[in-house]
């Protein structure tokens, strides 16, 4: 057992490739930058794998990435050439992979495993900035497509067990995601209501009411304007589970991403290294 139960996160991941496009969008991903250094500085080298579960893939059962060697999945377009020649050539883990396949089953849990799913964008343009060096082995977890927030909460609870033994559990999504809203420079009211919702629930609420509060997420303030279509929520519900009753904390969080947009983080946990 490791010597520190590592904290959750769930990472609010930018648009598209977006590590590789600071140039065309100057100052625009600053912040959200900056928040994921301190993840990683606040992890120390304590991780020795990582699970994420991407907002970018899901399927009819909770698989699991099997591959040693992932491919590249270049889930997007309208970018420039050279997002589509990117490398994240981190190493998969089959062991871990199976591990936690076997948890899954053993919980009542349809699961598998898919020896031949890449790494999409809402994975390596995240573990690009936390791990640049992409030696650290990755698995991803597929959202089940129903994204019935009660089942994501039972697997989060199912994989917790994983904290223990080295491996941090990401999810990767984004706590607003309206994509022709912040295309248009909309979406302010509706991801500052949405935000504040949100932080009151992670962070405010005890364990037992954040819960609650995450299964009724479509009562929250302008929810559906928020999440049209709750991808990009649901990692949440996983990291939510394998949080248990640790507490929530803000990680990042600012109100003009992209001009209008207010996004946040959070971490579930105490952080391996403390903060000066």
């Amino acid at each position: 057992m490791a010597e520190h139960r590592l904290p959750t996160y769930f990472l609010s991941h930018g648009g598209g490739p977006w590590p590789w496009l600071k140039d065309w969008r100057p100052g625009v991903y600053d912040r959200l930058e900056q928040s994921l250094q301190e993840v990683r500085q606040e992890l120390g080298e304590m991780p020795r794998a990582v699970l994420m579960i991407s907002g970018h893939w899901e399927a009819d059962r909770f698989l699991l990435s099997s591959a040693a060697r992932p491919p590249m999945l270049y889930d997007y377009s309208g970018f420039p050439e050279h997002t589509y020649r990117i490398r994240y050539d981190a190493p998969g883990e089959p062991g871990l992979a199976e591990t936690a396949r076997a948890m899954l089953e053993r919980g009542g849990v349809e699961t598998g495993l898919d020896p031949r799913r890449g790494y999409d964008h809402g994975t390596f343009s995240l573990m690009h900035i936390l791990y640049p060096e992409a030696t650290l082995p990755l698995v991803q977890l597929a959202m089940k497509a129903d994204f019935d927030p009660a089942e994501h909460i039972r697997v989060g609870e199912l994989l917790a067990p994983l904290r223990d033994q080295g491996v941090l559990v990401v999810g990767s999504g984004f706590s607003f995601h309206d994509t022709r809203s912040i295309i248009r420079g909309a979406g302010k009211q509706a991801s500052a209501s949405f935000d504040g919702w949100l932080n009151e629930t992670l962070v405010h609420a005890s364990p037992e009411e954040r819960q609650d509060l995450l299964l009724d997420w479509t009562s929250a303030p302008a929810a559906r304007a928020a999440h049209p279509r709750e991808d990009h929520l649901i990692p949440l519900m996983v990291v939510a589970g394998a949080a248990g009753n640790d507490a929530g904390t803000r990680v990042y969080h600012e109100t003009a991403f992209m001009g209008a947009i207010t996004a946040s983080s959070y971490r579930f946990g105490e952080p391996v290294i403390m903060h000066n």
